[in-house]
């Protein structure tokens, strides 16, 4: 069973420019540890003192305002991209596929970015 719970919050992203430079404060500041995924690695998960993975940095050429990334779990992905379409928000990217599942960005009216994932 899973753990996760539909449209709730549950897992944050942190723009970063330098994997390396952030897996060392974040991992020095806080204990926490990580996981390389995909080649070069493309992206690293974050555990934040226990075994779950509850966030990430993605690498970024530049981060900007607007802080992390805050994505909401779906048990229907495509479901939830038309719900958020229906109530005047915009999908900006996907749904795609990712290591671990399937996801998509979308902006709110007023203009927040946030994701949505599921593990199908």
């Amino acid at each position: 069973m899973s753990s996760q719970t539909h449209h709730a919050l549950d897992y944050v992203e942190i723009a970063v420019t330098d994997f390396a430079a952030a897996k060392a404060f974040y991992g020095n500041a806080f204990g926490w540890t990580f996981t390389d995924y995909g080649p070069g690695p493309a992206y690293v998960g974050i555990r934040g003192g226990g075994d779950a993975e509850v966030g990430g940095f993605r690498l970024t050429d530049q981060v900007t305002a607007g802080g992390p990334l805050v994505l909401l779990y779906s048990t229907d992905l495509d479901a939830s991209a038309q719900a958020v379409h229906d109530a005047g928000g915009t999908v900006t990217q996907g749904p795609y596929e990712f290591p671990g599942g399937r996801r998509f960005h979308f902006l709110d009216p007023a203009g927040n970015e946030l994701g949505v994932w599921s593990a199908q």
